[in-house]
């Protein structure tokens, strides 16, 4: 079996300020190393389940946060940016029999994180279908473009109760709960216990419940932070302005979606 893990830092247990996020702070170190453990806790899960080919996207800011060397041997870690749309699952193709997600977060425009964003911290939200966009759902929709199903997240509190609302039979591990500019966390070896036990669970099931469903239509709505910015992006080819701050942008091939984001984000 081959896996196929996305990791993220804000939705890893503990992390609560953009410092902790930054490469460049002090306070990173510490939570990079969290996010490395919870990834290895998510490979020996997968191991634990028979899993021989595992393929990790360290997919937060610099994407030079995992430390391999405290991985296992049969772990590929892609770090840095091609600058593909695939973005934050890069190389993902057919060949995987499933996703996981690691320390995923709140989408911007909610209140379940005090780092809630989605993709851009100078967007205040994007929609699809008229519906709050995750970091989650937009490459989650990949994966079911490739038709490889997505099988576990862990994360915030937010944004597991937005896996389970789109699809109940996806595993979801919250590692803690984001009240106005503050966490609530689990301790961080429970977390890591939790997430390889729950792992090794979710590609023991049928993989193929945790399918999401493409829709045939895309709608999609970004509001930027700045009037300027929504005035100069809604130049890019089929997207318009409707609002002071907001533009549109409408197509039914998901690819040309993950362009348009690419691009207007």
């Amino acid at each position: 079996m081959k896996i196929y893990i996305s990791a993220d830092i804000e939705g890893i247990t503990g992390v609560t300020h953009w410092y902790e996020t930054e490469k460049s702070e002090t306070d990173h170190k510490e939570f990079a190393h969290q996010m490395t453990l919870e990834v290895k806790a998510a490979c020996e899960g997968a191991i634990n389940a028979g899993v021989d080919e595992i393929w990790i996207k360290d997919a937060h800011d610099s994407g030079r946060n995992i430390d391999h060397n405290l991985l296992p041997k049969n772990t590929k870690l892609i770090r840095g940016w091609s600058g593909h749309i695939f973005s934050m699952v890069q190389e993902l193709d057919e060949s995987f029999d499933a996703v996981l997600f690691i320390g995923y977060h709140s989408a911007g425009g909610t209140n379940t994180s005090p780092l809630a964003h989605t993709m851009n911290t100078e967007v205040d939200y994007i929609k699809l279908n008229g519906d709050i966009l995750s970091e989650f759902l937009i490459h989650s929709y990949i994966a079911s473009y490739l038709q490889v199903p997505v099988v576990f997240v862990s994360g915030d509190l937010g944004i597991c109760d937005e896996v389970k609302r789109i699809n109940e039979y996806i595993m979801t591990i919250p590692v803690k709960e984001g009240i106005g500019n503050s966490t609530i966390n689990i301790h961080p070896q429970l977390a890591i216990d939790l997430i390889k036990n729950g792992v090794e669970e979710s590609l023991n099931r049928n993989l193929y419940l945790c399918n999401i469903e493409l829709p045939e239509e895309f709608v999609l709505e970004i509001k930027y932070k700045d009037h300027a910015t929504a005035y100069r992006r809604s130049s890019y080819p089929n997207a318009e302005q409707v609002g002071p701050k907001s533009i549109k942008f409408t197509s039914r091939d998901y690819m040309e979606v993950l362009r348009a984001i690419e691009f207007l984000v």
